[in-house]
């Protein structure tokens, strides 16, 4: 591959385009007028307003007249040429892509603007030709299908009655998020998760970016050692005996305090600053949560949250599958959703932008009383893997202890079940009289004492 990219190297490019149209579409991808040499750039520039105006290349008369700039055609063009020119043509883009993003990035850095630097950079490096041509859908389906099975990296949540309504589990590479209220326990919600993880064996982070370390280790302490919160610094010895015991069968686990307004790129740097110290492969990372974090690609108003939430649901969902975790987190369900007891889209705050770009979105539906009954539902807004959407599924909570468990999908269908029977004898039971029996009732009748009547109407006239 050549170390320079010379003004003569640039014309050639463009001769070999315009003897082989193919090249040229090949290419269509990476072509940048603006990569060119500034004597070439006004002919580069020509060659695809032309193209794209005309669906043909221009020949080398019409670029002679046009830019004054003449260019040859080169004969018996074989493959070992188009090899060439390919490979030649993608590492000048990317080059040039790379030069003019640093030059800009000085720019950004001199003004303290560092956030779109990494961006600027990555996407000049990422430059490239398109080599993958997907899947060919006959060619070995059982191949595809196990590759399927054995990449996805779905783990199951720990809880079988969502399982159940998922296929299976959540997939690595993809963004969950549970929806809830102010209260309605969304940190309660993903740190039962990332106990059934951690206690599965799998290693995780959890971020929380509201509650501090503290709190969030004391309530899973709850969770661990099965003593309520109240009791856990009366019973210190205890509850360290189960945590230590735990620990010895359990992944690693985590948890970081970052302020409000942190975004994806600290997350990236503390996360790999934990995997280099401490060797830790992580499988899992919980972000406490969405709507408090802030976007990297683009400078945005906080108050601006659809767009806010769209950048930051993208950049969070890019992170997963660049680090290939399961990741989750949560937002706030806005005020419409106070007094429903069934979520929607509409719900979300925010509007539907983090909806777009997740993988499953969930609903947290909970009371003081159904908590009070060890009750919690978590509804279905969007799967992308199944079809589960609008289906709900009931777990048992342990007010003392905290904890969130499935009490199984048995149990799951006979209260469904037994709901289902009592709202049909509501239905089917109602005992009103039918219009047949109407007569039967007989006809109201009603009777007056006209003496006192007239009395008491004289009484009102001398008064």
């Amino acid at each position: 591959m050549a170390t320079e990219y010379s003004k003569d190297l640039q014309l050639l490019f463009l001769e070999m385009m315009l003897t082989d149209a193919q090249l040229y579409v090949r290419v269509q991808n990476i072509y940048n007028p603006e990569n060119f040499d500034r004597s070439l750039r006004p002919t580069a520039q020509f060659i695809s307003t032309h193209s794209n105006d005309f669906k043909t290349l221009p020949t080398v008369d019409q670029i002679k007249a046009m830019t004054n700039v003449e260019l040859r055609s080169i004969p018996d063009l074989g493959d070992g040429h188009t090899e060439w020119f390919l490979q030649e043509f993608e590492g000048f883009s990317r080059r040039a892509e790379l030069e003019r993003a640093i030059l800009k990035s000085a720019d950004l850095l001199e003004k303290g603007d560092y956030d779109p630097v990494e961006k600027l950079i990555k996407d000049a490096v990422q430059i490239s030709l398109a080599k993958d041509m997907g899947t060919d859908y006959f060619s070995d389906p059982r191949a595809r299908l196990s590759k399927i099975k054995s990449n996805n990296g779905q783990a199951s949540t720990g809880w079988p009655s969502l399982d159940h309504k998922l296929f299976g589990g959540f997939n690595r590479g993809e963004l969950e998020i549970f929806c809830g209220g102010p209260g309605s326990g969304k940190s309660l919600v993903m740190m039962n998760l990332a106990v059934n993880w951690f206690t599965s064996g799998l290693n995780g982070i959890y971020i929380t970016l509201e509650l501090s370390e503290e709190l969030t280790a004391m309530r899973i302490d709850s969770m661990i050692a099965n003593v309520g919160t109240r009791d856990l610094l009366k019973d210190l010895d205890n509850v360290e005996l189960k945590v230590k015991m735990a620990s010895k069968k359990c992944g690693k686990f985590q948890i970081k305090y970052m302020p409000a307004q942190s975004n994806v790129n600290q997350f990236r740097a503390f996360i790999k600053e934990f995997q280099i110290q401490t060797g830790t492969k992580l499988d899992f990372i919980m972000i406490d949560y969405l709507d408090l974090v802030m976007p990297v690609s683009i400078k945005v108003n906080p108050s601006d949250q659809f767009i806010k939430d769209k950048y930051v649901s993208e950049e969070l969902r890019n992170l997963a599958k660049e680090l290939n975790v399961l990741l989750v987190s949560a937002s706030q369900l806005n005020r419409s959703a106070v007094d429903e007891i069934e979520f929607d889209h509409s719900h979300i705050a925010g509007g539907i932008s983090k909806i777009n770009t997740a993988d499953n979105v969930f609903g947290i539906f909970t009371s003081r009383a159904m908590r009070e009954r060890g009750r919690y539902q978590i509804q279905l807004m969007k799967t992308r893997n199944s079809n589960g959407i609008g289906s709900k599924v009931d777990l048992e909570f342990n007010i003392e202890s905290l904890r969130i468990t499935d009490p199984g999908l048995e149990a799951q269908e006979k209260e469904g079940h037994e709901e289902s029977s009592i709202m049909s004898k509501i239905k089917f039971n109602k005992t009103e009289p039918s219009l047949s029996s109407a007569g039967d009732l007989g006809k109201i009748q009603g009777s007056a004492n006209s003496t006192k009547l007239k009395s008491m109407l004289a009484g009102l006239k001398s008064s």
